[in-house]
C-alpha cells in the first residue's frame, strides 16, 4: 500500500444513513472503502466495492469479511453500523420480533467483530455503532436499548482482550440522527390500547425532530479512526452528550439516597 492509498474501510449497514455517510466521507478522506449491507444503495466510486451481506447469517459474515480483505489486500478500519429498530412495549413484542431484532442488533455485530479481528491485528480499529440509550432504557424502544447495552458491555470486554494485539475498540455512543432508522428500519409491535395514554405523551415528547443530519456526525468518526490511542467510548452529538451528563448526575442523587440501605449487604 502506498502513502496516497489511504486506508481500507470496512463499513456495515452502508446503503443509507449514518453507514452511508460514513462511507462518503471515508471516501472524500482518500480511503478505499467496502461496503456490506441487504441492499446496494446509490453510492458510486472507483475506490468503493459493495458485497451483499445479511448480518444475522454467521457463515456468510466470515465469507464477506475475507472477501472484503482480499479486494484491497487488507482491512484498518471496520464500522460495524448494521441496526435496525423494533419499537413497541416490552409487553407486546412477539419471541419472533425479539429474536430477529437480536440477532441484528447484537448477534450481528458480533458475528463481524469475531469475522474482522484476524485482520486487524497490529494497528487496526473497530469502531461499534451503539447508542447514547445503550446506559438506559427508555419506554417503547426498550428492545433498541437492550440490544445496543449488551453490544456496549461486550464491547468494553473486547477492547480489553484485543488491545495487546494493537487491535483499538471504540464504543461509538451515537446520539439522534436522521438516519432513517424510524422509517426504513423498523419493526412494529401489535399496539396494546392499555398503552395509548403513554404513546401519546411518548410522541408528544418527542415531536416530529428526526434529528440532524447524519453527514454531521461522519468527521467525528474519521477522526476517532485517525487518533493513535482512541477512547474506549464516546459519545457522538453535543446534545446528547449533555443528556448523558444530566442523566449521570440524577443516577448519582439516587445511589446516594439509598446508600444506606445498599450498605447492609456485604457483597
Amino acid at each position: 500500500m502506498t502513502a496516497t492509498d489511504g486506508q481500507v474501510w470496512f463499513i456495515t449497514g452502508a446503503s443509507r444513513g449514518l453507514g452511508r455517510a460514513i462511507a462518503e466521507a471515508a471516501l472524500d478522506a482518500g480511503h478505499r472503502v467496502v461496503t456490506a449491507s441487504r441492499t446496494k444503495g446509490t453510492l458510486t466510486d472507483d475506490r468503493l466495492v459493495h458485497i451483499p451481506l445479511d448480518v444475522t447469517d454467521r457463515d456468510a459474515v466470515f465469507s464477506a469479511v475475507e472477501r472484503a480483505a482480499a479486494v484491497f489486500g487488507g482491512l484498518d478500519v471496520v464500522v460495524n453500523n448494521a441496526g435496525v429498530l423494533l419499537y413497541g412495549m416490552v409487553e407486546e413484542a412477539t419471541e419472533e420480533q425479539v429474536r430477529a431484532h437480536f440477532d441484528v442488533n447484537f448477534f450481528g455485530a458480533l458475528w463481524v467483530a469475531q469475522a474482522v479481528l484476524p485482520h486487524l491485528r497490529g494497528g487496526g480499529r473497530l469502531l461499534q455503532v451503539t447508542s447514547m440509550g445503550s446506559g438506559g432504557g427508555m419506554a417503547s424502544v426498550g428492545f433498541y436499548g437492550a440490544g445496543k447495552a449488551a453490544l456496549d458491555a461486550l464491547t468494553e470486554a473486547l477492547a480489553m482482550e484485543v488491545e495487546r494485539f494493537g487491535v483499538r475498540v471504540t464504543n461509538l455512543q451515537m446520539g439522534g440522527y436522521a438516519t432513517g432508522l424510524f422509517t426504513s428500519g423498523t419493526t412494529t409491535t401489535t399496539p396494546d390500547p392499555a398503552y395509548r395514554e403513554l404513546r401519546k405523551e411518548l410522541e408528544e415528547m418527542w415531536g416530529d425532530d428526526a434529528g440532524p443530519a447524519p453527514e454531521t456526525a461522519a468527521p467525528v468518526v474519521l477522526r476517532v479512526a485517525a487518533l493513535a490511542e482512541p477512547p474506549r467510548r464516546l459519545v457522538v452529538g453535543s446534545a446528547s452528550f449533555d443528556m448523558l451528563q444530566e442523566l449521570a448526575r440524577t443516577r448519582a442523587e439516587q445511589y446516594a439516597k439509598w446508600e444506606d440501605l445498599s450498605r447492609q449487604a456485604p457483597g
